[in-house]
């Protein structure tokens, strides 16, 4: 009774321990980067960016990228992917768009690798044998443009421009953000459609690929 009453205390010891040891790694974290957000703005600034009129300070924005880039799921995993995008051209609308566009494809190209790495490990693992894993790698490789094409909605992070006074050209970089669990869904979704006619992946085997 007693071995079991020590048991039951050490359990409840590490059940309040753990979580504040946790908080307390995330807060240290969330202070390093905001320091790291101060300097990086500090530099960005120096090399002549800046923000669009009514737009946040750039040190405010990379100090909310930061935060996003720290947040979690239930498991433990980033709910976010993040990417950068960079572009120039006449006007600031354009360049944005632009640069906005190249970071989508970036999180595509992330999808798309971390999708492939999983096929190799499936194939293994003898979960998967090559012809389906040849059929499901060029799949994901025509996918990609697909997918950066219908991600709609991102989370802007990161926006700043500068201005190139001998071309007057502007140049746009930025920041976003996507849900790592609606990249699932979607990458699902447009992988089926690409897959509808190859009855030799089983769409149970394709829902468990991306399950990274």
């Amino acid at each position: 009774m007693k071995a079991l009453k020590n048991i039951l205390f050490l359990a409840l010891i590490v059940m309040i321990v753990m979580p504040v040891m946790a908080q307390k790694v995330k807060d240290k974290d969330f202070k390093t980067k905001l320091k790291l957000a101060k300097k990086e703005a500090k530099s960005y600034e120096d090399e002549g960016w800046y923000v669009a009129p009514g737009d946040l300070p750039l040190e405010k924005q990379l100090e909310n990228t930061y935060v996003k880039q720290l947040e979690e799921d239930d498991y433990g995993y980033p709910k976010y992917i993040v990417s950068s995008g960079n572009s120039v051209a006449g006007t600031q609308s354009a360049a944005k768009l632009q640069a906005t566009e190249l970071a989508k494809l970036e999180i595509a190209n992330q999808l798309s690798s971390q999708i492939a790495a999983t096929i190799d490990n499936q194939v293994a693992n003898n979960q998967i044998n090559s012809e389906e894993a040849a059929t499901l790698q060029k799949t994901v490789a025509a996918s990609k443009s697909i997918i950066a094409t219908r991600m709609g909605r991102v989370i802007g992070m990161v926006e700043m421009y500068r201005k190139n006074e001998k071309t007057k050209n502007i140049e746009c970089a930025v920041r976003i953000g996507y849900s790592v669990e609606m990249a699932k869904q979607m990458a699902l979704a447009v992988m089926k459609e690409q897959l509808q006619d190859e009855a030799n992946i089983a769409s149970d085997k394709l829902e468990k690929l991306l399950d990274f």
